[in-house]
């Protein structure tokens, strides 16, 4: 298939009460692992490739490597630029043909993260794209972007209407007690909060800091309403554990790098796989 948007593959997440992962890939083999698990459970999914990933593999390079992916497999796929504070890469993401973009201007007050996300809104129209921004501020260390515990912001519900109405996004990242990267301790979601602003949008809504929430939080959010969820860090240790046992594994006399490196698209396929079996997406292709 063709790449789809965001806005096409979050459609009916609410009404039927799942929803899609978004992962965080970093090179071929994590990406076709990604595609890999999502085909085995007949399930939609979004693969996201940070600022950094697009620096080190290459914007244009990454559009047609997912393209091309997308077009062999008979499930939605969505391309997505995660985390974006540079808006001359996200415009030109959107032009390349990336279908999802976050415009990340959580940092800023109100008023400007409004402003600043409605321009890449209006932007993105003529291309057909959809667009995700963050309204609060979610807390850990995701490659460049860093928000210490102190700075984290719960998402503040009466904020939700307006900027919502006023930016025109396709989804909505949430504050409500997730970090990027691993916990330190098991986190504690404020589901109150997310009930309040379920209550007051149709928005689809997006929780960041996926890897390390217990099964049980991540089935209550999708059941009350959360319609993406993104892991990346849980993906990355994954990929770098693999290559390390791979080279222990093996002597020194083999030069073969898909031996060392090919693994990590089972590995990859087998996380997507259950994050799919607890998000519900499975037999949503």
């Amino acid at each position: 298939m063709a790449l789809v948007t965001l806005k096409e593959i979050l459609a009916n997440t609410r009404k039927e009460h799942y929803a899609v992962g978004g992962f965080n890939f970093n090179g071929y083999e994590d990406a076709q692992g990604i595609i890999q698990g999502a085909v085995s459970k007949n399930s939609p999914v979004i693969l996201m490739a940070s600022m950094g990933a697009v620096k080190y593999i290459g914007l244009h390079q990454v559009a047609g490597m997912v393209k091309g992916m997308a077009e062999s497999v008979k499930i939605p796929v969505c391309l997505h630029l995660d985390h974006a504070t540079d808006y001359d890469l996200i415009r030109e993401a959107i032009k390349c043909g990336f279908t999802s973009v976050m415009v990340d201007a959580s940092a800023k007050d109100y008023e400007t993260n409004i402003a600043e996300s409605r321009a890449i809104v209006e932007f993105a129209k003529d291309y057909g794209c959809s667009v995700e921004a963050e309204l609060g501020k979610v807390g850990g260390k995701e490659e460049n972007i860093v928000v210490t515990d102190a700075s984290a912001a719960f998402t503040d519900p009466d904020d939700v209407p307006r900027y919502v109405e006023e930016t025109g996004i396709d989804a909505l990242a949430v504050a409500i007690g997730t970090v990027h990267g691993f916990y330190k301790s098991e986190p504690k979601l404020d589901f109150d909060r997310l009930e309040k602003i379920v209550k007051i949008t149709q928005c689809p809504l997006v929780l960041h800091g996926g890897s390390g929430v217990p099964v049980e939080d991540f089935k209550r959010c999708v059941q009350m309403g959360m319609s993406k969820i993104n892991v990346g860090t849980e993906l990355k240790a994954a990929y770098s554990k693999t290559i390390r046992k791979m080279v222990g594994e093996n002597p020194e006399s083999e030069f073969d790098p898909r031996k060392y490196v090919g693994p990590v698209k089972d590995v990859c396929a087998q996380i997507v796989a259950g994050k799919i079996d607890i998000f519900g997406s499975a037999d949503k292709a």
